[in-house]
């Protein structure tokens, strides 16, 4: 049974309000919560400018606020309390009143929310893959032997130990903008980011090579923007039915139900990729690894786009079955 926290479907908003009557009910002013990172408020201006062309005659503006995700830059976000630091914020300003909506990008949004709330849209995806950025060499095949690669993120950097045991790995956090400018300095010979968010800033001029998921595959919900409100507000779900796009929401659906079905931590550098092909079948990839790469799970399947958490469920399973569990326990 899909979670109250994945997503109101099409089906399920309408039957709690009419999108006519969401139109001739509209509010006059709604207040999106946001991180203040540059990119966060470019996903958050972007929500905005969509909810100002449907609903003219209402006010929408946004709240910026600093996360404790986004203050902590100097330990890794999976030893000090993982995604769940990026939306804490956003959340309170949500129960409180004091905002209407908060937009994420999914990745950075933990599988499991509180009972309070709950996602009332994915919107269209943008491109899912990672780019390598880097001021010196075209691709990663470039990379000398003890060449610095700076990442953020635990899946990328077991595919890369895996694949490129010859490279040094190391952390790279902060926001966008932070992390080219350290690689600008010199700190790092390269860093993996999301293509997405290069592209949505206009920086992508910056990327040297896109990687392909058999390069590097995606984490779940990567490229998606996620609409998070508290539940029991139906006629707001309704309102931003409209940004919904049901294809993009069951691959991302279905990649977070891998990610829940192994216990929804950050702590595992852990991957899903889900598309849907011409037919209307779902197909899934995912992906467990040790951190050092040493050891990798992999499984391909595919299922009914009508209940994507269903395949999502069945690859964590299969994972499972070939030893995710073991792979999971602390060193």
């Amino acid at each position: 049974m899909p979670s109250r926290n994945i997503v109101a479907t099409a089906t399920a908003t309408a039957t709690a309000i009419s999108m006519s009557d969401a139109i001739a009910s509209a509010p006059k002013r709604l207040v999106i919560a946001s991180r203040e990172s540059r990119l966060a408020l470019w996903q958050a201006e972007h929500v905005r400018a969509r909810l100002a062309a449907l609903y003219p005659a209402c006010e929408v503006r946004i709240e910026g606020m600093t996360t404790r995700g986004d203050q902590i830059l100097d330990r890794a976000l999976a030893k000090v309390g993982g995604k769940g630091l990026f939306v804490k914020e956003l959340e309170t300003a949500m129960l409180e009143g004091r905002c209407d909506l908060a937009v994420h990008s999914l990745k950075d949004v933990p599988m499991v929310l509180p009972e309070e709330f709950e996602l009332a849209a994915i919107m269209h995806r943008e491109d899912p893959r990672d780019a390598f950025v880097s001021s010196r060499y075209g691709r990663l095949e470039d990379l000398p032997e003890g060449a610095v690669v700076g990442t953020s993120s635990l899946r990328r950097e077991a595919q890369l130990r895996s694949r490129y045991p010859h490279l040094r790995v190391v952390p790279a956090r902060g926001n966008l903008d932070t992390r080219l400018s350290k690689l600008d300095r010199g700190e790092f010979d390269a860093i993996l980011l999301a293509v997405a968010g290069l592209k949505r800033l206009g920086l992508g001029e910056r990327i040297r090579a896109v990687l392909e998921p058999d390069q590097s595959l995606p984490a779940p919900g990567q490229g998606a923007l996620g609409i998070e409100i508290r539940a029991g507000r139906p006629e707001l779900r309704a309102w931003l039915l409209p940004l919904h796009h049901e294809a993009s929401a069951a691959c991302v659906r279905a990649e977070r139900a891998v990610s829940r079905g192994l216990g929804g931590s950050c702590e595992m550098p852990l991957a899903a990729y889900a598309t849907l092909t011409e037919g209307g079948q779902l197909w899934l990839e995912a992906l467990l690894a040790s951190p050092d790469g040493s050891q990798i799970l992999h499984c391909r399947l595919e299922g009914d786009h009508l209940n994507p958490e269903r395949v999502g469920e069945d690859a964590a399973r299969r994972l499972i079955a070939d030893g995710a569990l073991d792979l999971l326990k602390p060193a």
